[in-house]
């Protein structure tokens, strides 16, 4: 199968290009059904493609909404993930599982409205087709309440798989315990990651799908770049203590949580490791405290964050494309086939991105678009292209482009094959996260 990337424009004219043209899309679920329909029809709504099919629906629900706009940039917009869903319900799927992993901190209840819960009851009874939407995390943690909760899923309900000196973690990797992810406790991350050890966390729902649609939301992201097809796919890991997301220290230090050598951020960084090892005890909070008054004090700009949310990260975009060849060649024993096992499609949600301060506190973007691919790697080069982004510049892109066979693509722009600098004449100007700002 070539490798496509189907994009649709939801909006005639660039006068409506705007937030408040484009949020009335997400209010026409006929017009969005006739946008998605248009760009995957061929690929999956005919030949019987999903006739007693188990179909996994995978959006981006990384957090519930803190602000105004969330509802329309931050997360998969819920009418555009029921339109999707009423198109599959339509060709007869024996069943539909609806998953995510968010963030260890998501509020889940305030993430799945109860509108949209009745919503999909009623869809479900309407088809007579089963529907489940299930929380893929095995850990939970609010810091403001610091209440730890290790194990809301048993282990059996996933797969672990351990890729060795095969991870793109590896090159990296040394005896010491380096790689962190914030607000976890880095001992047990420890467990997971070493010199020759790279596990993860599969969900078993990947392996009793038959079928995968992931649907990301088009965002800028502080530690990746931008978040789209290829990093939506973190969310099939369930349990963030198998993610590393960055390396403990400043460049200086042997890290990548920072550019330099600061000897306050790195004792900043000490405390909090003390917080995370001890989460639901009182002593917590005083860790916690200092950490934050220590880092406060390293007088940090943009390009200095805690959890390493600038352009010198360079250990994300390596777990994520981990995750990503697990996805697709993963065999439900634990190991990984010399053959795909697998297609992943990916339909997304571009009608209103995010940018600035993404995945969590991203601020509306009038992309204007939607996309549908089986190549993530392709996709997410034509999203970056479309913010007027250098893939250069993102590590992520700039290994991902090595994997596109480029006389063996096809990039579709509203029913008309384009090329890539053809796709640069509807690019938008897109504000990169706070630590990207003057480099991308």
């Amino acid at each position: 199968m070539n490798d496509f990337v189907n994009i649709i424009s939801t909006y005639k004219d660039e006068k409506d290009r705007n937030i408040e043209f484009l949020s009335n899309v997400y209010g026409n679920n006929e017009l969005l059904k006739s946008y998605i329909r248009n760009i995957i029809n061929d690929d999956l709504l005919n030949n019987n493609n999903l006739i007693g099919k188990k179909v996994l629906l995978k959006p981006n629900w990384v957090k519930h909404s803190s602000n105004n706009d969330d509802e329309i940039c931050l997360r998969t917009n819920d009418n555009f993930l029921i339109a999707i869903l009423e198109l599959i319900l339509e060709k007869k799927p024996a069943a539909v599982m609806i998953g995510d992993a968010p963030i260890q901190g998501c509020n889940w209840e305030k993430v799945i409205s109860k509108e949209f819960y009745k919503t999909i009851i009623k869809l479900s009874v309407d088809y007579s087709i089963p529907i489940e939407i299930k929380d893929f995390r095995r850990v939970t943690f609010d810091p403001s309440k610091n209440n730890p909760n290790l194990e809301r899923n048993p282990i059996e309900d996933y797969r672990i798989f351990d890729l060795g000196k095969n991870s793109l973690l590896e090159p990296i990797s040394t005896n010491k315990m380096k790689f962190r992810v914030t607000s976890y406790d880095p001992n047990r991350l420890a467990e997971s990651h070493s010199l020759g050890m790279h596990k993860y966390c599969i969900t078993k729902e990947l392996f009793n799908a038959d079928i995968i649609i992931s649907l990301p939301k088009v965002k800028t992201h502080q530690k990746s770049g931008i978040t789209c097809a290829l990093k939506n796919i973190v969310g099939i890991n369930g349990d963030k203590d198998y993610l590393p997301h960055h390396r403990v220290g400043g460049t200086g230090f042997g890290g990548d949580c920072y550019p330099g050598k600061n000897i306050l951020r790195r004792l900043a960084e000490y405390f909090m490791d003390n917080a995370n090892k001890r989460q639901g005890d009182k002593i917590y909070w005083v860790w916690f405290r200092l950490a934050l008054l220590i880092w406060k004090l390293s007088r940090p700009q943009k390009v200095h964050h805690m959890s390493a949310g600038w352009y010198g990260n360079d250990t994300i975009w390596r777990m994520v494309m981990d995750l990503n060849l697990i996805l697709i060649y993963g065999k439900v024993d634990g190991t990984i086939s010399s053959q795909p096992q697998r297609v992943l499609y990916s339909l997304c949600d571009g009608v209103i991105g995010g940018q600035g301060n993404g995945p969590l506190n991203p601020i509306p973007l009038p992309l204007g678009i939607i996309s549908f691919t089986n190549s993530s790697e392709l996709n997410d080069i034509c999203m970056a292209t479309l913010m007027n982004f250098d893939i250069k510049k993102i590590p992520l892109l700039n290994f991902a482009k090595n994997k596109i066979d480029k006389n063996n693509v096809s990039i579709n722009l509203n029913g008309k094959k384009i090329s890539l600098e053809e796709l640069k004449k509807i690019s938008i100007d897109t504000l990169p996260p706070p630590g990207w700002e003057g480099y991308l």
